[in-house]
């Protein structure tokens, strides 16, 4: 008897550890949890100090309104995101979702500036009593102000950007080539099937040798986005229709987006390539997945370029689509001509221009790269999430390719 009970405590050992590791479990949930509930709480704090409780002294009814307002968008936000953009997809969540934190960014990023302003004047003794409110109002102005435009900015049809690209490889026959780019359409959750169709008439207006769509075509599946997506059907060029995947296709069904666009009369460059002629010279066309690709899981799906360039004439010139600028250092690496990027959207809503250059090298517009590669970075099409724009218009952009070394011109 005497025996069985060191036996009989063995299996019992495994149990032991089950309480720490639970307690482990729920310490990485709270870890999880509190990041960006601080991060919220953070963007949160600057508009109710700067709006309400900085000695502004509002009437009670306003200071509490204005209290309870930011504490229940606090409090909700993340079930809205949950309910937008997790499993279950609903739009209007989404649109109440994206809608409200682009409203709080703007609202965070003037709150600061004149929190600020309010502690210079306060040094100087300058404004008197009226100085906190007279700050309050102005930061709330603008606000309304740069929403208000910044809205519009993002549901209007882009405007074209135009600029010549010189490349030394390029042969004489292809000179004057006009490449039209598109990227980060994002369809989504508001329905934008009619600025779908006006953007096609921009393209088509522009008459294209070759139209590339640079990635990030929708938040959500092929069959959400089907009535948004169906004008890019219409889209004319003489040479080629190219489309490569961005990262936001990786939580919507890449593949099938690579389906839905082939079957729209795209070439889908899933790491590789076509070759155009023009004039009796060469082009080649080739592109890669996203540099995301890899991490998602789906079999096929990484950044290949030597698969994108298998096969190529070591000579020819090289345009390659890949969504995201920070692929640029393998491009120049391999020699490309032309990497054509999307992704920063130029920042989309200042001053976030700021956070996007920690991330990639360039945040819009052409740059060198080595001795041969050039990039340029589209601010996009669309938007993304939040429907504002503010201080990075959107573009269609028009590059006119001419050979040899000339600068660049816009």
């Amino acid at each position: 008897m005497a025996t069985a009970r060191p036996e009989a405590a063995a299996p019992s050992a495994p149990d032991a550890g089950a309480p720490g590791e639970r307690e482990r479990a729920r310490g990485s949930l709270v870890r999880r949890l509190a990041v960006p509930l601080l991060a919220l709480l953070v963007l949160c704090v600057p508009p109710w100090w700067t709006l309400f409780a900085s000695g502004a002294e509002w009437p009670l009814p306003v200071f509490l309104a204005g209290t309870v307002v930011l504490a229940a968008w606090l409090v909700s936000f993340p079930f809205l995101m949950v309910a937008g953009h997790g499993p279950r997809r609903s739009d209007r969540a989404a649109r109440v979702a994206d809608t409200s934190l682009g409203v709080v960014w703007v609202l965070f990023t003037w709150s600061v500036l004149g929190g600020l302003v309010n502690l210079v004047l306060t040094g100087f003794d300058i404004g008197g009593a009226d100085r906190a409110r007279t700050v309050a109002v102005a930061v709330a102005a603008v606000s309304a102000g740069l929403l208000a435009w910044g809205h519009y900015e993002a549901m209007r049809v882009p405007r074209v950007k135009r600029l010549d690209v010189h490349l030394p490889r390029l042969g004489a026959g292809l000179d004057g080539t006009r490449v039209v780019v598109l990227a980060d359409t994002h369809y989504g959750p508001i329905d934008r099937a009619k600025w779908s169709a006006r953007v096609t008439e921009a393209v088509n207006a522009l008459d294209a040798d070759v139209v590339v769509h640079a990635g990030d075509i929708a938040d959500g599946t092929p069959s959400q986005r089907l009535e948004q997506s169906a004008p890019l059907g219409t889209v004319r060029s003489r040479l080629a229709k190219v489309y490569v995947t961005g990262n936001h296709e990786y939580s919507g069904e890449a593949q099938g987006w690579l389906d839905r666009m082939a079957e729209l009369g795209w070439e889908p460059l899933h790491n590789r390539h076509v070759v155009v002629e023009r004039g009796g010279d060469t082009l080649v066309l080739a592109g890669v997945d996203d540099v995301t690709a890899e991490s998602s899981g789906l079999a096929g799906h990484r950044a290949n370029l030597l698969g994108a360039l298998a096969g190529t004439d070591p000579g020819q010139p090289v345009l390659l689509v890949a969504h995201q600028p920070k692929f640029v250092p393998q491009a120049a690496a391999a020699g490309i001509d032309l990497q054509v990027s999307g992704h920063t959207h130029g920042g989309q809503i200042w001053p976030f221009n700021f956070l996007v250059r920690i991330d990639q090298p360039v945040v819009s517009g052409l740059s060198r790269h080595g001795e041969r590669t050039q990039l340029y970075t589209s601010r996009g099409t669309g938007f993304w999430g939040p429907p504002f724009r503010v201080f990075a218009p959107s573009e269609i952009t028009l590059l006119t390719l001419r050979p040899g070394n000339g600068p660049a011109s816009v």
